[in-house]
């Protein structure tokens, strides 16, 4: 029955009349209820995921509820309602499904109020005047009912002598006269009333003086209560004299103040809580004397489970591992159950659940994005908390791994072959091989790191004739693939490791029946095929063989010979061939006279070797085996000397010891003196007083003393290796490695497991572990690294050799340091490139890279600025920044596990901003002052030759006074003197003749103010400044004009 809506907070009213509620979400708090006639159960499904609102569906006694009997609020609460025909007590849960997965609730009971009948009635008493009555009755109900006594039909009355105890005991202390009748125990609830069966107190007042001893005559009894009930214990003593009655708790701790005590003898503890637990002494003493006696009983408290650390929602990238850690307390230890999306997640394959709770998910993928909620339950509830599991998969990662192939190529080794990946496969870095058994429960996963460079795996040490479930997940530097579609491997059978267990029978003298356990599933090494059993007369030894089918347990071989001894055995077949037989066991067949009938069930006979000695030991194949004694035999065989020439055959009655009688109690019996080396046999015959029931024969050597010099002679024989390896990586930094005991091998003392890294040449690499169990932890180990194990059996004072070598990769861990040699170099004013190396210890594959850089050292994480970078890149140009800013730098890198450290703050400076390209002001004024100057000058220069142009019109008449400088200066002026006939111009300083005296002086024109233009002869002034005047091809000519400085100022 589904609603949609919010599940809100616990509603407070009912639909109507009165009401009981339970809520059945993941807080603590009760899951039971009893219901009253008419009255109704509301049930609210408050989960903690309350920020997303679901579809809420009702579950009763595992099936959903139709809405025909039932009715659901808008919040999603269940009113559960009594009606006739309608059955409601049952188990009710919810679950709350919404887009990212469903949320499930503890499981409730509802129950109708009932009060059965009394199941335990007082009995009626004798007592003697003065002593003490008691009387008991015992009755189920709920409500838990009220239990009160009657005498003669009426409340007894109350009186310091009479004392009613809670848990329906009535104590009557000194009885009296008066208290005869007939009294009965009235139990009342809500619901009814019921009352017991009448017992008689009769009184004597045949008193007897009671003896000085002192006696208990009501013992505590040893309590289980639940918190929150409460528990009564009595201890009633009696004497000559009244005894003092006193308590105390038996490791010392005072009694609690909340405990009473009712009467002078009883405790009522009305409130039991989980301190209250303990062992609690009752102590009678004698008044006025050093005699006392004690009694104890235990109290334990039932204590409801909590969840003292919850799981955590976590996210984890795709092929990582997530790791939910719950832990619960309680009385009984609550066990813990994994739900994921309200389905209960067992153990196998890639989930594991460990022995304290923990949940661990090995290769995550989208698909595991859900809801997890541990669960804890024990007798007295449950109680639950939820995490999310949120998966996130990069961009760019390859694709899975493509045509997997498979061969088995012996019966414990099988090769993978796969294809790269069809998208991104060029980004590839490794693979990881997963695998494990295929069908069963709580299988474990296994897995191989496979390099790149390679798509072939060959996987070793699998088991014989089993089915394996292969995948493969391909790894890149941003993170892992889709798992490829997975596939199942058999290996190829071998035999057998070992026979089946013989049972023989008979019920005629020329039948005998044969069964057999089949083998278990790790004996068997495939699938078997038939059994082969072996029998022959012991005196003539012509051996006959019978085949079966691998499906047969038992079969009967006829034809035999009345009276006389059949030995037998069995050897199982799969298709690699048979594996070795059953010893031979000795069954006589019945004789025609007596046709009685003996259970056949083989007696199981051990026999151990020494070197002078075989320790036989034998066991029954049940307690009602019928057997008066035994008789033991042995005798020697060939001689040690003799293994190449044939022996004589002994009679079946010639033995060299025998009979040892032994009584039926006696099951071992070591036989000494013999023969280092030496082949012997052994019988044991078991008989009763009308014939030999069974016989039991054993052959086999002693041991062989050594051959070794004299001072080695005490060496023992070394045992062999474990076998079985198998190395679980734990976490980043453990291996669980376990192994079996070796099948044929003395006593062992210890395992010695020698752990290193893998090719390691440095003895002192490698260390050593031991252990008494057939496993161990091995801890401090390095994340991701490859580590080889082998493990070695040691006897006492002997080490056996080490087993072959398994290697294993631990599981990657963060980094435990950040990325190395960060190095700042400033490319502009507004770029910095970044320099780095991978972390020194990365502990896994580099993923990503983070970089994070601020201008303020101050601001928190937060808010700084992040860029990422794949894991394959170890530089980076940082852009958009400030010109001459100082910048502050620093990184962290990250594997499939999580982020490592950042690195120390590094800094670095931009580069400042250039000189703009624009003219300050100076050089502007100086642009403009020289421009005015060169303007300047060509306009003085223009009006000198103007002024001197007007001189020589008004000189004319003058050309009689001077022949040459006039005319000439006038043709030089008249001539025209361009640029391409001016081609030999050179600098002149006396060219010009001086002035005659008849010549006169020309005005200079007023130009600048009182400034004049002056020509004079060439005269060195550093004040003046030349101006050349070019000569042209017809002779024109040269002057040389001299302008004072000050004049252009």
């Amino acid at each position: 029955m589904a609603c949609n809506g919010r599940h809100a907070s616990l509603l407070a009213a009912s639909a109507g009349g009165e009401s009981t509620w339970l809520d059945l979400g993941c807080r603590p708090g009760p899951t039971d209820t009893t219901l009253l006639p008419s009255q109704e159960a509301i049930l609210h499904c408050d989960l903690e995921d309350t920020e997303v609102s679901g579809n809420v569906t009702w579950w009763k006694d595992g099936e959903p509820l139709t809405t025909e009997n039932f009715s659901v609020l808008l919040d999603g609460s269940l009113i559960i309602s009594q009606r006739e025909g309608v059955s409601i007590e049952g188990s009710y849960f919810c679950t709350i499904r919404n887009s990212f997965g469903v949320l499930q609730g503890r499981t409730g009971t509802v129950r109708l109020a009932g009060l059965p009948p009394f199941h335990l009635h007082p009995e009626p008493q004798v007592v003697s005047e003065n002593a003490l009555a008691r009387f008991e009755c015992g009755i189920n109900g709920s409500p838990i009912p009220q239990i009160t006594w009657q005498k003669d039909q009426v409340p007894v009355p109350s009186s310091n002598r009479i004392i009613i105890l809670p848990s329906g005991v009535l104590q009557i202390i000194g009885v009296q006269q008066e208290d005869e009748g007939s009294y009965r125990c009235v139990a009342a609830n809500s619901l009814s009333i019921r009352y017991s069966n009448e017992a008689q107190l009769s009184v004597k007042n045949d008193w007897k003086p009671l003896p000085d001893e002192l006696t208990i005559v009501r013992a505590p009894q040893n309590l289980t209560v639940a918190v929150g009930e409460s528990a009564v214990m009595e201890c009633i003593a009696e004497g000559n004299v009244t005894p003092v009655i006193s308590w105390y708790r038996q490791d010392g701790k005072p009694i609690s103040f909340d405990i009473i005590l009712l009467g002078e003898t009883s405790l009522l503890i009305q409130q039991v809580q989980a301190h209250h637990a303990g062992v609690y002494v009752c102590r009678a003493k004698k008044p006025q004397s050093q005699h006392f006696i004690t009694i104890s009983a235990h109290l334990h408290v039932l204590v409801p489970p909590v969840i003292t650390q919850p799981p955590e929602t976590i996210t984890r990238a795709r092929a990582g591992t997530a790791r939910f850690v719950c832990r619960a307390e309680g009385d009984p230890e609550p066990t813990i159950t994994w739900l994921k999306n309200g389905e209960v997640l067992p153990s196998n394959g890639k989930v594991r659940i460990q022995p304290r709770g923990s949940l661990v998910i090995t290769q995550v993928a989208l698909e595991d994005a859900g809801y997890y909620q541990c669960v804890a339950e024990n007798i007295l509830g449950s109680i639950c908390a939820t995490a999310k599991l949120h998966v996130t998969v990069q961009e760019g990662l390859p694709g899975p791994p493509q045509a997997l192939k498979s061969q088995a190529v012996t019966s414990k080794t099988v090769t993978i072959a796969w294809e790269r990946p069809e998208s991104n496969w060029e980004r590839v870095v490794g693979y990881s091989l997963h695998y494990a058994k295929t069908g069963g429960s709580n299988n474990e996963e296994y897995q191989f790191a496979v390099n790149n460079n390679t798509t072939e795996f060959t996987v070793r040490y699998l088991e014989p004739g089993t089915s394996y479930t292969f995948y493969i997940v391909a790894y890149s530097q941003q993170g892992a693939s889709r798992a490829s579609e997975s596939f199942v491997v058999q290996t190829l059978d071998d035999v057998p490791g070992a026979a089946p267990m013989l049972a023989l029978s008979s019920d005629s003298p020329e039948d005998l029946h044969v069964k057999w356990l089949p083998l278990l599933p790790e004996m068997r090494n495939g699938q078997i095929t038939k059994y082969r059993i072996e029998y022959c007369a012991q005196r003539d030894g012509v051996v006959s063989v019978l085949e079966v089918g691998g499906n047969e347990t038992q079969v009967t071989l006829s034809s035999l010979q009345p009276n006389t001894f059949y030995k037998v055995r069995i050897g199982a077949a799969t298709t690699a061939g048979y594996g070795i037989p059953s010893n031979w066991v000795v069954y006589r067949t019945l004789d025609r006279i007596n046709l009685t009938q003996v259970d056949q069930t083989p007696i199981q006979m051990q026999v151990i070797a020494h070197t002078d000695s075989l320790l036989v030991s034998w066991q029954l194949p049940h307690p009602d085996f019928q057997v008066t004694g035994y008789k033991l035999y042995y005798r020697m065989g060939c001689p040690i000397f003799s293994h190449n020439i044939s022996c004589p055959r002994k009679e079946q009655s010639d033995w060299d010891v025998g009979p040892i009688k032994l009584k039926k109690k006696r099951k071992q019996y070591d036989l000494v003196h013999l023969t280092p080396g030496q082949l012997y046999q052994v019988k044991l015959v078991a008989y009763n007083k009308k014939q030999e029931v069974q016989t039991v024969m054993w052959e086999g050597r002693t041991r062989q003393i050594p051959v070794s010099p004299p001072d080695l002679i005490d060496q023992k024989i070394p045992p062999l290796p474990p076998s079985h390896i198998q190395v679980t990586p734990n976490s980043s930094s453990s291996m669980l490695v376990r192994w079996r005991k070796p099948i044929i091998s003395s006593k062992i003392v210890k395992y010695t497991v020698r752990c290193g890294p893998s090719a390691a040449k440095n003895a002192s690499m490698f260390t050593y572990h031991n252990s008494v169990y057939e496993e161990i932890l091995i801890t401090g180990l390095k994340p991701y690294t490859r580590y080889e194990f082998a493990v070695q059996s040691s006897g006492a004072g002997v080490d056996g050799p080490y087993s072959n070598i398994v290697e294993k990769m631990t599981l990657p861990d963060r980094p435990s340091s950040a990325p190395a040699d960060l190095v700042l170099q400033p490319l502009s004013q507004f770029s910095v490139q970044v320099h780095w190396r991978p972390p020194v210890e990365s502990h896994g594959i580099i993923v990503q890279y983070l970089l994070m850089y601020t201008a303020n050292k101050s601001h928190p994480d937060e808010m700084w600025t992040v860029l990422t970078k794949e894991g394959s890149t170890f530089s980076a140009e940082v852009d958009g920044l400030q010109s001459g800013t100082k910048y502050y730098f620093k990184m962290g890198a990250k594997t499939v596990s999580g982020w490592g450290p950042y690195s120390s703050v590094v800094e670095v400076e931009t580069l400042p901003p250039r000189p703009p390209d624009v003219l300050d002001m100076n050089s502007v004024t100086g642009i403009i002052v020289g421009v005015c100057l060169c303007l300047l000058c060509l306009l003085l220069c223009m009006c000198a030759s103007f002024q001197q142009g007007k001189q020589r019109d008004a000189g004319s008449d003058l050309v009689s006074r001077s022949t040459r400088g006039p005319s000439s200066y006038q043709r030089a002026r008249q001539g025209s003197c361009s640029q391409t006939h001016c081609q030999d111009s050179h600098e002149l300083e006396t060219l010009m003749p001086p002035a005659q005296e008849d010549t006169p002086s020309l005005p200079a024109p007023d130009l600048l103010g009182s400034h004049s233009l002056v020509i004079n002869p060439p005269t060195e002034d550093k004040n003046q400044v030349k101006v050349k005047v070019g000569t042209c091809r017809h002779g024109g000519i040269r002057g040389l004009l001299k302008i004072k400085r000050n004049i252009i100022i």
